[in-house]
């Protein structure tokens, strides 16, 4: 018999999610995440996917991860300090700090994976860390998890960091000092100040951290945030993901030879955790190859995103402060929100609903997507559908 106060407990909590809106429903694809989509027999323009470039269905990656699979197996078969690096490994590695202008790369499974391990390797107790308060959970999680002081610093507020570095590298309290960022947030899709963050970071000797997984293969020409703001050099810790752009699954981290080598020895799920699969190692590499010979995938992106983000403002729509082809409607109420999404939904859309705790309460909000794997046709249909929910739900 399970126990009585984890039935109660958990009851309890889903009905009270449920109420307020917050209760996530998860619908499964028939097919594959693309920019046509299918869930229960409907048909779906997909603008739900962090699939940026439309390589995750590319037939180049798929023949490059089957012809690695037959030579290699379906799985690595060992963590990567026993025998579970393969040659293919390392080159995969080398090629992502030639692709991030690094001296090295480490390959995690997971963008999640990277920041549990890179942060807690490097930082302690004794250690504190400013964060901006709209990092992504896997950077708050590992900041917990490194037991140093968080000390939370305001949305891209430059002020405020400048006077959070300097009451805590003054204090005395902490050996070590470093600020982390994403490069894009994923739910507004605004760009960090990293030329100002790097400039606070020399004044104050901060290790600096700049999470990209949404801005790799996005900006930069597909580089990322970093290059995109000419400042590889000056960044210690450049995280990003292979299951966005670059359409695959897993993460890496790009750095000094140095920060490398530390991080091969004492990052917990490097040491603990099997190694990425064959098929999938070699088929990010040819996602690599193909956004470093060619920017016409990234530039359609742009296009497409641009072309969304004019048409649903045009409408009415709150689109925030997007910098990217990140392109948030913002609706606020959280039922709202998620009758907004269904609707777009029955309509012919898939565009999910995004609300606390990933977003702040208050600011629920359906996030588009637009890939370079989208056709005019698809985002004006998309478009004409928006129109249509938002003047009956009275949002625009």
């Amino acid at each position: 018999m399970s126990s009585k106060t984890l039935t109660q407990f958990l009851h309890e909590n889903l009905e009270d999610l449920k109420s307020k809106g917050l209760y996530n429903v998860i619908d499964p694809l028939e097919s594959a995440n693309g920019p046509m989509i299918k869930i229960a027999g409907k048909e779906l323009i997909n603008l739900s996917s962090n699939n940026y470039l439309g390589l995750a269905t590319d037939e180049r990656l798929i023949s490059a991860n089957m012809e690695a699979t037959k030579k290699y197996g379906v799985g690595a078969g060992a963590v990567r300090t026993i025998n579970g690096t393969l040659d293919i490994h390392v080159k995969l590695e080398e090629k992502l700090a030639e692709f991030k202008h690094t001296e090295a790369a480490i390959a995690y499974q997971s963008g999640f994976n990277c920041n549990m391990a890179a942060i807690s390797a490097v930082m302690d107790k004794n250690d504190a860390i400013l964060s901006d308060e709209l990092n992504h959970a896997s950077i708050i999680d590992g900041c917990r998890l490194s037991r140093a002081k968080i000390i939370r610093f305001n949305h891209s507020d430059m002020d405020d960091l400048r006077a959070k570095a300097k009451e805590a590298t003054e204090s005395g309290l902490y050996n070590k000092v470093m600020v982390i960022t994403d490069g894009v947030f994923s739910m507004d899709g605004d760009v960090a100040k990293l030329p100002e963050i790097v400039a606070i970071a020399e004044e104050f000797d901060l290790i600096t951290y700049v999470d990209d997984a949404h801005g790799s293969g996005v900006l930069g020409k597909g580089a990322g945030t970093v290059k995109h703001f000419g400042l590889s050099d000056k960044v210690d810790f450049q995280i990003g993901t292979l299951s966005k752009a670059i359409g695959v699954v897993g993460g890496y981290v790009a750095g000094k030879q140095q920060l490398i080598d530390w991080l091969k020895v004492r990052s917990r799920p490097f040491l603990f955790s099997t190694a990425l699969t064959p098929g999938d190692v070699v088929a990010c590499i040819e996602a690599i190859n193909i956004l470093t010979e060619s920017t016409e995938l990234h530039d359609k992106l742009w296009e497409n995103g641009n072309y969304l983000k004019k048409g649903l403002k045009e409408l009415g729509f709150n689109i925030g402060e997007s910098e990217t082809p990140i392109t948030p409607c913002i609706v606020g109420d959280e039922v709202l929100t998620q009758k907004f999404s269904k609707r777009l939904y029955e309509e012919g859309v898939y565009a999910k609903s995004i609300v606390f705790p990933t977003v702040p309460q208050g600011t629920g909000r359906v996030r588009n997507m637009p890939t370079a794997a989208h056709t005019k046709e698809m985002l004006d249909q998309a478009i004409a559908i928006y129109e249509k929910v938002g003047k009956e739900l009275e949002i625009i």
